[in-house]
């Protein structure tokens, strides 16, 4: 039998728990071992539960136990989460954990400590809550080079999109029903600023690539500036928007990470990515693209990947697993700006739409115009040729008009 704890009992806590009881004889079978929960550390008072006499709220209970084998971190937060997580690997202990924004700043540090105690960090429920994810990348995709992966990494602003594109409503309103549904927290500046989206996409880069991505200096949009009109010209031009991480080797061997949303073609595999579900499409030379759907949240889902890492832990508590990368400097990261994209780009003439198309002609060759139910006379919506992202937003500058919005395409 091996004893573990938990640190914290908010959604996803309280499922973790609710699994490793509920389905102790099949861990066991799978673990090859029995699990045991010791303590569950939190700072509340949790009376009526049938193990609420495991609580502790004293931290250093679990760290100085040496019967604690295993810890699940899913406080959430840098701090104390940070601390905590530290102390127990260079303790000796392994810790699983569903803690984006730990992993995505501080996980190269923390991988490295578990590698030095021979002990291991696992975090598979950090990035697809229940989609499994990172073991495909690094197991089962073990063979490939890896050179793309992007994704829809937030059910939040999945839903409030997949309202917006279906239903015609605002962004406030879609945000209003999510909120109202649950699906968005009561201050929803993560999800809709993209920074939670930001934080899974660095995590996605880093095991793909091998070396850390810091989270704090990826550009990252969010979709609070959508309209219904920017919906409108997507559907004229058989797309819809999505919040989109996006991480993708160039040829010179650097990086680019970003999160924003962008038109995406209907007959793309995202596209029909819808509600709350999650995708990531993963691309190598030698498979082509993979792409892995769910749910992306919640309580049980989000659990049963922590569980799952604390199976994996049971069943290696002697071993390293084979999560690792390298902490290297910003400079593997290149200006995103140098991508080569498609944009979809509203104007706003000062005098014509005509002239305004004319100038667009001149200064990129073809362009496809858009329409929309209700479009004003001095308005002109079009899509751009090719061109590195930089060369078009220089170039937009010399139209005769006020560019109102822009939104990437994504290919």
């Amino acid at each position: 039998m091996v004893d573990i704890a938990i640190m914290g009992h908010g959604v996803v806590g309280s499922g973790v728990a609710e699994v490793v009881l509920k389905n102790a004889d099949l861990i066991e079978a799978r673990a090859k071992n029995g699990v045991n929960i010791k303590y569950i550390l939190d700072l509340r008072e949790f009376p009526g539960l049938s193990y609420s006499e495991k609580f502790t709220k004293d931290f250093n209970v679990i760290l100085n136990d040496p019967e604690v084998r295993v810890v699940a971190e899913v406080m959430g937060g840098l701090h104390p989460a940070y601390e905590f997580t530290k102390a127990l690997l260079e303790a000796g202990k392994s810790v699983v954990t569903s803690n984006k924004e730990l992993v995505a700043e501080k996980g190269s540090e923390l991988l490295k400590i578990a590698e030095e105690k021979n002990v291991n960090y696992l975090f598979e429920a950090s990035v697809g809550g229940g989609i499994p994810v990172l073991r495909p990348i690094v197991q089962c995709l073990a063979a490939n080079d890896i050179f793309e992966v992007q994704g829809i990494l937030n059910g939040t602003t999945n839903y409030i999109m997949t309202q917006m594109v279906t239903k015609g409503v605002s962004f406030e309103e879609a945000l209003a029903e999510a909120q109202r549904l649950g699906y968005a927290e009561k201050d929803p500046t993560a999800d809709i600023e993209g920074h939670d989206a930001c934080r899974k996409i660095c995590i996605l880069a880093a095991l793909a690539f091998g070396k850390h991505v810091n989270p704090n200096i990826i550009h990252t949009e969010g979709i609070t500036k959508i309209t219904s009109a920017d919906t409108q010209y997507a559907d004229f031009a058989g797309c819809v928007i999505k919040l989109i991480g996006r991480a993708k080797r160039t040829e010179d061997g650097k990086c680019f990470v970003t999160v924003y949303p962008a038109m995406v073609s209907r007959k793309h595999q995202l596209a029909q990515v819808d509600d709350v579900f999650n995708a990531v499409l993963v691309r190598g030379d030698a498979v082509g693209d993979v792409m892995f759907y769910g749910r992306g949240a919640g309580k049980l889902p989000t659990a049963s990947a922590v569980v799952a890492d604390i199976v994996d832990c049971v069943k290696h508590l002697d071993a390293r697993k084979y999560l690792s990368w390298e902490h290297v400097e910003d400079d593997f990261l290149t200006d995103y700006r140098e991508a080569t994209v498609k944009m979809c780009v509203r104007v706003k003439a000062n005098e014509c739409r005509e002239s305004v198309k004319a100038e667009a002609e001149k200064l990129f060759g073809e362009i496809l115009v858009l329409g929309r139910n209700g479009e004003p006379q001095d308005e002109i919506a079009f899509i751009t040729p090719y061109a590195a992202e930089k060369s078009l937003l220089s170039q937009l500058e010399k139209l005769p008009g006020t560019v109102i919005s822009t939104l990437r395409i994504l290919d």
